[in-house]
């Protein structure tokens, strides 16, 4: 037997890894496979989807900041990082930050801390790259809030993963003979599902997908109705 949920119940934080290019460039992405794997000297390891711009940054810089979220962080502010490619949206334009001595971009809500680290070596995971860090400069932010865990992403938020990410599950979705339909974000796979609504933005409980309000926007990744697809 092979239940993969039981992954769900390994230990991970949420973080904003950012890199910056050979150009001066920055990007960054909300990733959860971040850990120190020794104390003396330190080390940290930071694996991405080999597919990202952020992965592309690292490999031409072999720099990288790495940013616990808090719990303050709202989905939106998740799903700006978390949801769309930095290859057409500029994902720090709306978002206060400062810069490193290195470049590298320190968001300064939201994080309770900054990581700069330096790319010593590499394991090729196939899919994704494992990066073996040195700590260069660290700094703490606001620790008055407690740290994101995926846990919490999951289950307080309702987050939802995206394809690229170590922990990516396909989802098993709807119930057979459901007379409300649902609607499925093509960014970020977040259902809207007419007989829930979506009271928490203000969509009571059993609206139709065309009654919802053309300024109601995804409550994962921020996108309009337009990205929007009836599920089949």
């Amino acid at each position: 037997m092979l239940n993969l949920k039981t992954l769900f119940t390994l230990g991970y934080g949420l973080y904003i890894v950012s890199s910056v290019s050979k150009d001066g460039k920055i990007n960054g992405l909300i990733a959860n496979s971040v850990a120190q794997v020794t104390a003396e000297p330190i080390r940290i390891a930071v694996t991405l989807n080999k597919e990202s711009l952020t992965h592309e940054y690292i490999q031409q810089t072999g720099l990288i900041c790495v940013q616990p979220l808090t719990e303050s962080a709202d989905l939106i502010f998740i799903g700006n990082f978390g949801f769309r490619s930095g290859r057409g949206f500029d994902k720090f334009a709306k978002m206060p930050y400062k810069l490193s001595k290195e470049g590298l971009p320190i968001v300064t809500v939201n994080t309770s801390s900054y990581l700069t680290l330096k790319v010593i070596s590499k394991v090729d995971l196939e899919t994704h790259t494992m990066f073996i860090c040195s700590l260069e400069e660290a700094e703490l932010l606001d620790n008055s809030c407690p740290p994101m865990t995926y846990a919490y992403y999951h289950h307080d938020l309702k987050g939802k993963t995206p394809k690229g990410a170590v922990t990516y599950q396909k989802e098993e979705i709807t119930k057979k003979g459901e007379k409300k339909m649902k609607y499925v974000c093509n960014v970020c796979g977040y259902v809207y599902d007419e007989e829930l609504g979506d009271p928490e933005h203000g969509i009571p409980a059993g609206t139709a997908w065309k009654d919802v309000k053309e300024d109601w926007v995804c409550p994962v990744c921020g996108v309009g109705k337009d990205q929007f697809n009836a599920e089949n």
